[in-house]
């Protein structure tokens, strides 16, 4: 028999499983499993990210209203992307304007690849009306600092001969002068709260170039260039704002769009899940659960640092609320999974018939996970 369904309800909050299932479908696989093998047991869906990629999705998971809007993409052809708003608060996702996945043909485009799509989302979501915009980094296909986005917010950055530069982060290598222009007075109001997750300051063996440029098919030679480029960029806009924040943590991260955020938009950061979760409204949908149901692609050392399933096992911790983890691979140790505060956790790979199956059959075995889980943690 079944078991019998008690008080409380069980919210299932996973991220995407990269390249196989989106976070909506991993909950919607999940919720169904449990919902099988316990039936009359209230399941509530809330996909989660960390403020990569999968950052607008779980907005619009969580009720927020998806806007079109066609923008530049990372070599400067058109894409077509989106933003989510809800009331007076807007979610802008990089990757949906800049991502690696935005680039034509998949083919890399390390010295000319730019953000100026995201300044446009931005843009868009000011003339909405949205006084709060939550920016998720990650995934950015370019290196250029974030000059493309401020660009696309009316900064202008000129050369030698007063002449605007070309997109990409080769070019910043020819900055002479930055002008802010109306920047200033677009933003007024508005609050922009950058997403993040890493530490990486804009320059140097830990900067945006020599760590992350290689994942956008920047080669030795290319390295350098982007080096120079950004450091000439953060000269420019020093002497520009007064304020030299190259160090600052996160400047390196997506590119160096970290960067622009926080020296010329006036960005505070804050942890990716930590955010993410208090803008799904985690807290409200955990009061009162029995369980919490989170995972990713491949629960491994990365998860512990900072990723959405470590986040959401901290937050249902402080609810007083058990979690379980559902992952298409188990990386972790059991003694490694229970100190980061998971209950159970159960492997994509290990239900199983097949090699392979996990990725082809990732939906379906979701769903016996779920029903498995439901069977260990909802019975009695």
């Amino acid at each position: 028999m079944p078991p019998t369904p008690h008080q409380g309800h069980v919210v299932v909050a996973p991220d995407k499983f990269k390249g196989t299932l989106e976070g909506a479908e991993v909950a919607a696989r999940i919720a169904a499993g449990i919902r099988r093998a316990a039936p009359g047991t209230e399941v509530r869906e809330l996909p989660v990210a960390d403020g990569g990629e999968g950052t607008l999705a779980a907005a619009l998971a969580a009720g927020f209203t998806r806007v079109p809007a066609k923008v530049a993409g990372p070599t400067g052809l058109p894409v077509d992307a989106a933003l989510a708003v809800r009331d007076d608060t807007a979610v802008v996702e990089l990757a949906q304007a800049s991502g690696l996945a935005r680039l034509p043909g998949g083919r890399t485009a390390p010295l000319v690849a730019g953000s100026y799509g995201v300044g446009q989302l931005i843009g868009r979501a000011v003339s909405l009306g949205a006084k709060r915009i939550v920016l998720g980094l990650g995934g950015s296909a370019g290196t250029d600092g974030g000059a493309g986005m401020v660009q696309a917010l009316g900064v202008r950055l000129l050369d030698a001969d007063g002449t605007e530069l070309p997109p990409g982060g080769a070019a910043l290598r020819r900055l002479e002068r930055v002008d802010l222009g109306r920047l200033a007075e677009l933003l007024t109001g508005v609050e922009l709260v950058v997403a993040c997750d890493v530490d990486n300051p804009l320059l140097g063996p830990r900067g945006a170039a020599a760590v992350y440029g290689p994942q956008k098919g920047a080669d030795g030679e290319d390295l350098v260039v982007l080096e120079a480029g950004l450091a000439r960029f953060a000269d420019q806009v020093a002497a520009a704002t007064g304020r030299d924040l190259r160090e600052a943590p996160g400047a390196g991260a997506a590119g160096g769009v970290g960067f622009a955020a926080l020296a010329l938009l006036g960005a505070t950061m804050r942890p990716g899940i930590e955010l993410l979760l208090e803008l799904l409204g985690f807290d409200e949908a955990v009061r009162g659960a029995r369980l919490v149901v989170t995972g990713e692609g491949c629960l491994d050392a990365q998860t512990l640092h900072g990723k959405a399933p470590a986040g959401v096992a901290a937050a249902a911790a402080r609810a007083g609320v058990r979690v379980a983890a559902v992952a298409g691979r188990l990386e972790l140790s059991e003694p490694e999974w229970r100190a980061a505060g998971f209950t159970a956790a159960v492997a994509l790979t290990d239900l199983a018939e097949q090699p392979g199956e996990s990725l082809t059959r990732a939906g379906e075995l979701a769903e016996v996970a779920g029903e498995r889980l439901a069977g260990e943690m909802l019975a009695g």
